[in-house]
């Protein structure tokens, strides 16, 4: 038996663009699904991707929004066309009933009025002179026209392996991923530690990274993720300090940064330090819109409260920019951060195997020495009342020795057999 494969899926960013296209939220669209809306969020961001029949009803939904869309570009499309003929076209006069007719192009030839059916074609008036019927004299021939060179041919591009696009994307992405999440966390291994971890998170994806739209957004929201994980707080290395930034300006900006709660300082790199658009913002935080834009302004409000020379947007961009590229943060090299990846794979796929082999082996044991029926457990001995105890035997007497040697002295075959005489 076969199974059926999974209908495909729009990218989480298109499907969160679909969804409002046609100005639907997301507590809408759960209930045409039948899913929470915290579960279409997750969909929406990347995180997790529908399974079974929610996944049917998922797609079927985006495929019927997506068509709508279509038809309404297309119905656009045509409309604007009509509308610049109508612009184009002079208005009538109050006393006429129809519109003039068009004039025609300079390379266009005069219309030619149509005759009616059956009627014979009009003669050509007296009046128009014999000389106008003549036709045009050819025109003289010019210079002949130089042909354009031909362009030559490019050759064509060379398919990248996976190993090189992933390398590409990581010397291109990598410097400034671990500057960001410097500002998140404001510890500098932490930071290179969670970008590498999500480029490794990313090699294990890499068919899904590949085919993302915003591959470096894919990563940036997997490093935001671990670095902001409430078990780095349980790490010795979470318990040292570290070094703060020498110039004073950069240490108060870090530490007011650091102040504010995750979610908000989060929100707050990717508007104001990344450049991201707000809707790209909340998707990428797993929010609507709104919640987006509202913890931003409220960490804004505690930047400024603290920073008032920060209360301008563009002033606190630029400002997070030279934060950022003030603290020389390094990042490995793409073969080494592959080859880590790759290994951590293996050793946790060995792992499992083991745990797995285990865990087969032990319940074949257990198996193999359970018994197959029911014992009755012994009941403890009890005491019994009445019965003379079993004496042991004794030494023996006299008599009772000289009747064993006699019974030993005898024959052991029994008497003598007994013959009849005569007498």
């Amino acid at each position: 038996m076969t199974r059926r494969p999974a209908p495909p899926l729009p990218p989480p960013k298109a499907r969160r663009h679909l969804r409002e296209t046609a100005a639907l939220t997301q507590t809408q669209l759960a209930s045409r699904v039948g899913v929470t809306p915290g579960t279409v969020r997750a969909w929406e961001s990347g995180r997790t991707t529908p399974r079974g029949r929610k996944r049917d009803a998922y797609a079927k939904l985006l495929k019927t929004l997506a068509d709508e869309e279509t038809a309404r570009r297309t119905t656009q499309t045509s409309h604007p066309e009509s509308a610049l003929e109508a612009d184009s076209a002079p208005e009538p006069t109050s006393g006429s009933e129809s519109a003039p007719a068009r004039k025609p192009l300079p390379h266009e030839p005069d219309p030619v009025p149509e005759s009616a059916p059956g009627s014979a074609p009009e003669s050509v008036p007296e009046s128009v002179p014999e000389s106008t019927l003549e036709p045009a004299p050819a025109p003289e021939p010019g210079p002949e026209p130089v042909p354009e060179p031909v362009p030559e041919a490019r050759p064509a591009p060379v398919a990248l392996t996976p190993a090189q696009a992933f390398d590409a994307l990581y010397e291109f992405g990598a410097p400034a991923l671990v500057r960001q999440t410097y500002l998140l966390t404001g510890r500098r291994e932490q930071a290179r530690e969670a970008v590498e971890r999500a480029f490794q998170a990313a090699w294990e994806h890499w068919p899904e990274v590949a085919r993302d739209r915003d591959p470096v957004g894919w990563v940036r929201a997997t490093a935001y993720e671990y670095a902001l994980s409430p078990w780095q707080r349980l790490r010795p290395r979470h318990r040292r300090p570290e070094p703060p930034p020498a110039d004073p300006g950069d240490r108060t900006l870090l530490n007011t940064l650091l102040r504010l709660p995750p979610r908000h300082r989060r929100t707050l790199v990717l508007y104001d330090g990344v450049g991201l658009d707000l809707p790209e913002t909340a998707a990428e935080t797993e929010a609507s819109t709104p919640t987006a834009a509202n913890r931003l302004l409220r960490a804004r409000e505690a930047v400024a409260g603290r920073l008032p020379a920060l209360a301008d947007p563009q002033v606190l961009h630029r400002r997070l920019a030279e934060l950022a590229s003030n603290e020389r943060l390094g990042a490995a090299r793409p073969h080494a951060v592959r080859g880590d990846g790759e290994r951590r794979a293996r050793f946790w796929t060995r792992a499992a195997i083991a745990f797995t082999a285990a865990l087969v082996g032990t319940t074949a044991l257990t198996v193999r020495t359970a018994p197959t029926h029911y014992e009755p457990p012994v009941s403890p001995g009890q005491a019994v009342r009445g019965v003379p105890p079993r004496a042991a035997q004794g030494s023996l007497s006299d008599e009772e020795l000289e009747l064993r040697h006699k019974l030993r002295d005898q024959l052991q075959h029994g008497p003598e057999r007994l013959s009849p005489r005569l007498e």
